[in-house]
C-alpha cells in the first residue's frame, strides 16, 4: 500500500505543470503548440519560464513567436529535436526572441542554460527595441554562469545579430551555426568566456569582441577579457563586410560644459555614463547641460543623452584571449584589432587615455583563401600578439594610423605602450616568392618581431617589412630577415 502511494505521489509531482519550480516542466502542459498563434505561444511559454526549473519543448514542430520571452535565474530550457522558433509579425516587429528578465532592469540573473535552440527569423527584425543596444535576436546583459549551446540560424537579417551577450561572468557559447547577413556573435564588456565549435557565414563579423561600439550596437561598454574562441569555421560568402572576429577598443572623458559630440559619444557624469543618440551623420553639437539624470533618455540642449551605465570605466578594449583551431575560408581580413572612427561611431574622444589592448594568442589557425589580404589588421594599440602553430598565406601583419595618436602627441609625449610585440612561433609559410609579412604606415609606431622553429614551403619563399616611418626591431629565422 505504501508502494503505491509513493508512486501515485511521483506521479503527480511529474506531471504537475507547476513541477518547475523543482523539477520538469513540459511547455504543452501550458499550450505551447506549433497551431497555436504567436501571442498564444508566447503566453504559453513565459508561464514555464516564470516557474523555473528545467523546461522541455518535446513535441517536433515550428512554432509561432510574436514578441519577446524572458527568462530568469536557475532556469534551464531544453528544446527537443526537429523544433523550431519562428518569429512572426502579428503585434509588430519586435527583437529579442530571448533576452534575460535583468537585462531590463541591470540586475543579474545566474545559473541559465540554453539547449537545442533553432530560431528561424522570417524577416522579422527590430535594431532595439527594449535596451537600446542589445540587438541580438538572443540578448543577454547582466548575466553570471550561462550555457548556451546546439543554436541555429540561417537568416538572419542585416539589423539583429544572432546571439548577443554583455556584462557577463562565466559564459559558455558551443555547437553553433550562424548564417546570414550580421554579426553571429557579438560580445560586449565581461570576463572569462569560451565560444567553441562554431560554423559561421555571415555578411558582417562572424564574432564581435567590442568593449566599445555603437550607442545602437552595445548595451555598455567596458573591457571584454579572459576568453577562449576555438575550432570554429568562417565559411565562404558570396559579399562581405567585417571580419572574422574584431576586437574594438575605446575611451571617453568626463563631460565639460562646451564640449562638442556627435552620435555614439560617451561621457562621464554624475557617477554614471551618458551616451549620444542621434543621426549618424557627424554633426558636432556643443553640450552646455550637463547630462545628470538617473536613467532613461533626456533631450538637453538639442542632444538626446542615454544613460548608459553605472559602472565606471574610461577605457574599453579586449585582453587575454585564445583563439585556437580556426579555419579560414572567406576572404576577408581575419582578425581587426582596432579603434573604429566615423560617422556612426567614434571610440576614441580627443584627449582620453588611450586603451591597449593586450595578450592575443593565435594557434593553429589556418588560412584557407587566395586572397591578398593580411591576417592580422591593428590600428588600435596593442601589446602583445603570439601566433604559431599555423598556416599562413599572402600577407601576415598590416598596422595603420589614425587620427587618434597624432591628436594625443600634441600635449603627451609617445608612451611605452605604443609598441607592440610580434612573436611567430612553429608556423608554415606557403607563399610563393616574396611576402609582405609586416606592413607599417603608422609614423613612429615601435614593432619588435621575433620568429622562430617556422617551416618555408612556398617556392622561392621570402619575408619582407615595409616600415612607413616606424621604428621596426627583427630577430627572425625566415629567410630576408634572418639575422647575421
Amino acid at each position: 500500500m505504501k508502494r503505491i502511494l509513493l508512486l501515485t505521489v511521483i506521479t503527480i509531482l511529474i506531471f504537475n505543470p507547476v513541477f518547475g519550480k523543482n523539477g520538469f516542466t513540459n511547455t504543452s502542459d501550458f499550450g505551447f503548440s506549433p497551431e497555436a498563434t504567436g501571442m498564444e505561444n508566447v503566453a504559453a511559454m513565459q508561464k514555464a519560464l516564470d516557474l523555473g526549473g528545467t523546461i522541455v519543448v518535446s513535441q517536433p514542430g515550428t512554432y509561432k513567436i510574436a514578441s519577446t520571452l524572458y527568462i530568469g535565474s536557475n532556469t534551464e530550457i531544453i528544446f527537443g529535436k526537429d523544433v523550431y522558433l519562428k518569429k512572426v509579425d502579428e503585434q509588430g516587429a519586435f527583437a529579442q526572441i530571448l533576452i534575460n528578465k535583468g537585462a531590463i532592469t541591470r540586475t543579474y540573473n545566474e545559473h541559465i542554460t540554453v539547449d537545442g535552440l533553432h530560431i528561424i527569423v522570417n524577416k522579422v527584425d527590430n535594431c532595439s527595441d527594449l535596451v537600446l543596444g542589445l540587438r541580438g535576436l538572443i540578448g543577454f546583459s547582466y548575466v553570471k554562469d550561462l550555457k548556451f549551446k546546439g543554436f541555429r540560424c540561417y537568416d538572419l537579417t542585416g539589423c539583429q545579430y544572432g546571439v548577443q551577450i554583455s556584462r557577463f561572468e562565466d559564459v559558455i557559447i558551443e555547437d553553433v551555426i550562424i548564417k546570414g547577413q550580421k554579426d553571429g556573435i557579438h560580445f560586449g564588456p565581461g570576463k572569462r568566456f569560451t565560444i567553441r565549435d562554431g560554423v559561421f557565414q555571415t555578411f558582417d563579423d562572424a564574432i564581435a569582441l567590442n568593449g566599445q561600439d555603437y550607442s545602437t550596437s552595445n548595451p555598455e561598454l567596458g573591457w571584454i577579457e579572459d576568453g577562449i574562441i576555438e575550432n570554429c569555421y568562417d565559411l565562404n560568402q558570396e559579399k562581405t563586410v567585417g571580419y572574422f572576429c574584431r576586437m574594438l577598443a575605446g575611451g571617453w572623458i568626463d563631460w565639460k560644459k562646451g564640449m562638442k559630440v556627435q552620435q555614439s559619444d560617451a561621457v562621464v557624469s554624475n557617477g554614471k555614463i551618458y551616451r549620444v543618440k542621434m543621426p549618424a551623420d557627424e554633426t558636432l553639437y556643443e553640450s552646455v547641460t550637463r547630462p545628470d539624470f538617473e536613467s532613461g533618455t533626456k533631450v538637453l540642449d538639442g542632444i538626446t543623452w542615454v544613460m548608459t551605465q553605472d559602472i565606471i570605466s574610461y577605457t574599453a578594449g579586449v585582453r587575454n584571449v585564445v583563439f585556437r583551431n580556426i579555419q579560414l575560408e572567406k576572404p576577408r581580413v581575419p582578425f581587426s584589432i582596432e579603434f573604429n572612427m566615423g560617422k556612426h561611431n567614434r571610440s576614441y574622444y580627443s584627449g582620453a587615455e588611450i586603451p591597449v589592448q593586450e595578450n592575443i594568442i593565435l594557434d593553429n589557425i589556418k588560412v584557407l583563401y587566395d586572397a591578398n589580404i593580411p591576417l592580422v589588421q591593428i590600428s588600435s594599440p596593442v601589446n602583445m600578439i603570439t601566433l604559431t602553430n599555423s598556416r599562413l598565406k599572402n600577407k601576415g601583419f598590416a598596422i595603420y594610423g589614425n587620427e587618434v595618436l597624432p591628436e594625443y602627441l600634441k600635449t603627451h609625449t609617445l608612451p611605452e605602450y605604443h609598441k607592440t610585440s610580434i612573436n611567430i612561433h612553429g608556423c608554415i609559410f606557403e607563399h610563393e616568392g616574396e611576402m609582405l609579412l609586416l606592413h607599417n604606415t603608422a609614423k613612429g609606431k615601435e614593432v619588435e618581431i621575433k620568429t622562430s622553429s617556422n617551416v618555408e614551403l612556398g617556392k622561392n619563399f621570402s619575408a619582407k617589412i615595409i616600415d612607413g616611418g616606424g621604428k621596426i626591431t627583427v630577430k627572425s629565422d625566415l629567410t630576408g630577415l634572418k639575422n647575421d
